[in-house]
């Protein structure tokens, strides 16, 4: 599924990645990207952005999105 917000939404980052990272992430939920639904955590995702996997949580309640994790895709 292609996963695409189409208001900017808050990104919060626990784990404090770096700020490209973020802006990434951003730039990748405004044009969409591949979407993987975690078969066992309700609204966590991951997405594909080229060579990068997102891992997240889209809280329905908040509205806001919680970057988890992040690393080099497989090739």
């Amino acid at each position: 599924m292609v996963l695409q917000l189409a208001e900017p939404m808050t990104i919060e980052d626990p784990r404090h990645h770096p700020p490209e990272t973020l802006a990434s992430l951003q730039q990748v939920l405004a044009e969409g990207a591949l979407a993987h639904a975690d078969p066992r955590h309700e609204n966590f995702y991951e997405l594909e952005n080229g060579s990068r996997i997102f891992y997240v949580y889209l809280s329905p309640a908040s509205h806001k999105v919680v970057l988890l994790a992040t690393w080099a895709k497989a090739h």
